[in-house]
């Protein structure tokens, strides 16, 4: 039998996914409510994980813990899915864009133009350090 036959089979039930994961039942419904994982169902419809669940809740709860938002992880995991990049510099790649001599100069001087519109003292001198310590 082969590993990825191995690690596709439906074995764990909720309750050792919960341990092994150290999240919740609600969240790990919540997740596949989401279609980011798919569990099967036995006849009596109780969820059987995969080690490839598990190895995705794993991830998804990865990604959260690094601030990434659901609908972040959403797109992260399903473009995983989907090989339409084969990686994602080669997408930042196509993404960016080529800036010419004068557009660079142009952005350049709009930027110092604007550079002292913030710096501004505004406060009279004795207000200055009230706020400050």
């Amino acid at each position: 039998m082969s590993s990825k036959i191995r690690r596709s089979m439906p074995l764990f039930p909720m309750g050792t996914v919960m341990k092994l994961t150290d999240l919740s039942a609600r969240q790990i419904r919540y997740y596949e409510e989401h279609q980011l994982i798919r569990p099967e169902r036995t006849a009596g419809n109780r969820r059987l994980f995969s080690l490839y669940d598990i190895d995705r809740l794993l991830e998804i709860k990865d990604l959260l813990d690094e601030g990434i938002n659901m609908a972040g992880v959403k797109k992260i995991l399903l473009k995983e899915d989907e090989p339409v990049y084969s990686n994602v510099k080669d997408h930042l790649k196509k993404e960016k864009k080529e800036f010419t001599n004068e557009e660079v100069r142009k952005l350049l001087r709009r930027e110092l133009i604007n550079a002292g519109r913030f710096h501004r003292d505004d406060f009279p001198s004795g207000e200055k350090f009230r706020y400050f310590h």
